[in-house]
């Protein structure tokens, strides 16, 4: 990912490192060491702290200005954590595990993260992706059992599940305004959700193979 201003970018890896680049140069500034493969990793809202999550369950804050870890958790043990999100508001972080349970919390500060909640997204399979909505009133995961599933941020029950898919759902991206989804999934497309009505409004063919990754550019 990208700092706000497009200053520099951000990457992490199976090599266990997070890595901060200038994009004015070929080499890496700063790297961060989690001692497993990062599976996910979101900068947070401050453009001053990286959260990451990783193959032994751990959920990491960084802070960028010491270039120290100032905060773990792990809230399942040894179970990797899929993916990380922070809302825009700063109000609330999510992580997924491999497991399919979601959990929330509450930063009071960097190094304290209270627990508001834990759920199941998904019955069966795999939860992959977990992101919080530009105006931070869904949550989407998507899964394994071929279906998206959008959850209300104030009560943390499930809205709605798309579910039109015919593989694992590997990847979702919201739109600017929230009023849409792309998905992507191991049935060779990418669709295109109106989550006003649930219902597909494009879907985008063409692959030969899974879709692994959506991006949606439209905020300008």
């Amino acid at each position: 990912g990208f700092q706000r201003e497009g200053r520099w970018m951000y990457s992490a890896s199976e090599d266990g490192t997070i890595k901060i680049w200038d994009l004015r140069s070929p080499q890496f500034q700063r790297s961060f060491s989690c001692g497993s493969a990062v599976n996910a990793v979101a900068l947070h809202p401050n453009q001053a702290e990286i959260i990451s999550g990783d193959q032994n369950g751990n959920v990491r804050v960084w802070d960028l200005a010491t270039s120290k870890q100032v905060n773990q958790l792990v809230p399942d043990g040894n179970v990797p954590i899929r993916d990380v999100s922070v809302a825009e508001d700063a109000k609330c972080v999510v992580a997924a595990n491999q497991n399919a349970e979601v959990f929330v919390w509450r930063p009071e500060t960097s190094a304290k993260y209270t627990e508001v909640t834990r759920f199941f997204a998904h019955e069966t399979g795999y939860c992959i992706k977990a992101r919080i909505s530009p105006d931070c009133r869904t949550l989407v995961t998507t899964g394994s059992d071929k279906t998206a599933r959008l959850w209300d941020t104030a009560t943390w029950t499930q809205q709605q599940t798309l579910a039109q898919h015919q593989g694992w759902v590997w990847d979702a991206t919201y739109s600017a305004d929230s009023s849409y989804l792309v998905t992507a999934s191991s049935d060779h497309s990418a669709k295109l959700w109106s989550l006003s009505s649930g219902e597909v409004v494009r879907q985008y063919t063409g692959h030969q193979g899974a879709v692994t990754c959506v991006a949606l550019n439209d905020s300008t």
